[in-house]
């Protein structure tokens, strides 16, 4: 009676699991796009690109998500209790609790940014300033009509504009009438605006900073030794006033009279905030960093901001490594639980492309491609320095790179050297690889698909059929290829190495990446999400339970997990869940099995059991009577375990097929029929 009811109460929980299965949010890597930050009191608010605000209560320790998800927050202002935010495309929105809920309190037009003078709230907006007397509940538009407004600023009862095209423009009126306040100001395409005293300063395109002494009468270039003047913000210390610009951040001790450099460099700095002493500089992809001492050194505090955008992943052994966007490599070693940054000597964080040959781990940067020998712990650069660097692909040991404008390099010893392979490939701009036995196919952006039978020495273009010539993602299953793109939606497959096309649906997907496991394909893209065919593109199922950005860009399986990348972070979702390999037992096999499938002889689908007793690569593929491979059911690392999955012979003729298992040193092959 004990043994039935332990049965009965497996049975229950692997049901419930079954009915529950969703994607679930990884613990990282944390960082991201962060366009704002604004302090209130001792809560600090990030607005991120993408997945809407986060607070922190501890000076960045740690941050948690309070709404908005899914926006894409330009501004943040603060008149408590009531917290503004602006977001692109939405419109703006007030909380009254810290961000734990939202009210909409305007959806007509472009808000850029927010800024208050008592009980007054004013809006910049795509087409002029607006002002709110209710707390947003209803808006007048109080002049600069047409105008872009990008930013506001206020000094006693003055308020500034700072517009995109038209310089700076005050009113001293609430708005009532405006003067253009400009003279000086030799670039009229204003960033943002900023005040220290009575000191008021303009960040422009390109031009740097300007200051003005006299409420914007007149203002003068405070440049010198702002090497870089592409700033995005201002910020306030005592006497130190800092810049954050597209290389890092900047300080001036004398209201920028000169410049110094002093962190984050090869950064972009959208925003700065500050609490006390405390800086934070919210950037590109990298996250929210905190200085202590005056931007001198700088620490990363992004634990718990899942704005981070993951490009690429790759394993060695049971190390899961993913390539992010600014934020570098980070390295998992509980399959995606948790992950940490793994980035000492990569001198560009900008990755978009992992790959592995044997125990050397390549990474393709925005600056080249890097190596390590050692998981991770250090990297050093190993070619293509001025070339960004999209994609990966190997054929044994030869290392191909597909570069944006560059073309297609080869490396065959580790990196050391780099030969250029581009001859017929007349569009070098090339988002993917992919590899099907020795073909090498290349998917460029407007050029549609290249292939390559002889390791990239020659190239020809594969396009009879592709209505989408902008190509982001490629991939193979058996002899099926597969392109997607996102200009154009939908799937297409070739059958015959790319000498003709034909679309399998999703057509009004933006297919920005694939993954395959088995005979499954996934594809990822917008508006949509995730979504799997097991059929070779024939119907598609949206599986996006528990995913609560839609907005996917990546995919990949890492162990026995698929991962998707959206604007809120990585999420992993259990193939086990989505797929027909399935984990038959919680007992540890005692050694390796590939039973014969049943029914046996079958049609159209059969089942294939196997055990493995270790932790192994596993491949099983299905051949047919000429050796032919038909189809890869499996090809991934799996945990020790007993598994099941499911042969979909409906696209075959009826004869006998053969069924292949190698895991580490075992190999096993077994017959099976098919009759229809």
């Amino acid at each position: 009676m004990k043994n039935l009811y332990v049965l009965i109460f497996v049975s229950v929980v692997i049901f419930y699991s079954s009915l529950n299965a969703q994607w679930v949010q990884t613990n990282g890597p944390y960082g991201g796009s962060v366009r704002c930050l604004t302090v209130s009191g001792t809560n600090l608010y990030a607005g991120t690109w993408g997945s809407g605000i986060f607070l922190s209560t501890n000076n960045g320790t740690s941050w948690s998500e309070v709404g908005l998800t899914g926006k894409y927050i330009v501004s943040i202002a603060v008149s408590s209790p009531n917290i503004f935010a602006a977001t692109d495309m939405d419109g703006g929105f007030r909380s009254t609790d810290n961000g734990a809920s939202w009210t909409a309190v305007n959806n007509n037009f472009f808000v850029h940014s927010f800024a208050v003078i008592g009980t007054n709230l004013f809006a910049g907006t795509d087409i002029g300033v607006f002002l709110s007397t209710d707390e947003g509940t209803s808006w007048t538009e109080v002049g600069l009509t047409n105008i872009s407004v990008g930013s506001l600023a206020v000094i006693g009862t003055n308020l500034y504009a700072g517009t995109y095209l038209s310089g700076v423009f005050l009113t001293t009126n609430n708005g009532t009438s405006w003067t253009e306040v400009n003279s000086g100001l030799t670039n009229t395409h204003v960033f943002s605006l900023a005040v220290s005293g009575t000191n008021l300063f303009a960040v422009t395109q390109w031009s740097g900073v300007f200051l003005s002494t006299n409420n914007g009468t007149s203002w003068t270039a405070v440049n010198n030794g702002l090497t870089n003047t592409y700033v995005y913000s201002l910020a306030v210390i005592g006497t130190n006033l800092f810049a954050g610009t597209v290389g890092g951040v900047f300080v001036s001790t004398n209201n920028g009279t000169s410049w110094s450099e002093v962190g984050l460099t090869n950064t972009t700095v959208f925003s700065l905030a500050v609490i006390g002493t405390k800086l934070f500089a919210g950037t590109w992809e990298g996250g929210v960093f905190l200085s202590t001492d005056n931007g001198i050194s700088w620490t990363a505090v992004n634990n718990g901001l899942t704005n981070i955008s993951v490009k690429s992943l790759a394993g060695i052994g049971t190390n899961l490594f993913a390539g992010t966007g600014a934020g570098g490599v980070f390295l998992s070693t509980d399959n995606g639980t948790s992950w940490t940054a793994v980035n000492n000597g990569l001198t560009n964080t900008d990755v978009f492309s992992l790959a592995v040959i044997g125990t050397n781990l390549f990474a393709g940067t925005y600056g080249g491609v890097f190596l390590s020998t050692d998981n991770g712990t250090s990297w050093s650069a190993v070619g293509l320095t001025n070339l960004n660097v999209e994609s990966f692909a190997v054929i044994d040991t030869n290392l191909f790179a597909g570069t944006w404008e560059g073309g297609v390099f080869l490396s065959t010893d580790n990196g050391t050297s780099w030969t250029t392979v581009n001859n017929g490939l007349t569009n070098t701009d090339v988002l993917c690889l992919a590899v099907s036995g020795t073909n090498l196919f290349a998917g460029t952006w407007g050029g549609g698909i290249f292939l390559s039978t002889d390791n990239g020495t020659s190239w020809t273009a594969v396009n009879n059929g592709l209505t989408n010539t902008y190509i982001k993602s490629l991939a193979v299953i058996g002899t099926n290829l597969f392109a997607g793109g996102n200009l154009e939606g939908g799937v297409f497959l070739s059958t015959d190495n790319g000498t003709s096309w034909s679309t399998v649906g999703l057509t009004n997907l933006y297919v920005e990446s694939f993954a395959v496991s088995g005979t499954n394909l996934f594809a990822g893209g917008t508006p949509g999400g995730v979504f799997l065919s097991t059929n070779n593109g024939t119907s598609w199922s949206e599986v996006n339970n528990g995913l609560t950005n839609t907005a996917v860009f990546f995919l990949a399986v890492g162990g026995t997990n698929l991962f998707t990348s959206t604007y809120n972070g990585l999420w992993r979702r259990s193939l086990s869940d989505l797929t027909g390999v399935k984990d038959q037992s919680n007992e540890i096999p005692s050694q390796f099995i590939l039973e014969q499938n049943y029914p046996n002889p079958f049609n159209p689908s059969t089942t294939i059991q196997f055990q493995i007793p270790n932790s192994s690569f596993v491949n099983l593929k299905v051949y047919d009577i000429l050796g032919n491979e038909v189809a890869a059911l499996v090809n991934e690392e799996k945990p020790v375990g007993s598994y099941e999955v499911n042969f979909d012979a409906s696209q075959l003729s009826s004869g006998i097929y053969f069924y292949t298992i190698s895991a580490g040193n075992f190999v096993e092959t077994k017959k099976m029929l098919l009759m229809k």
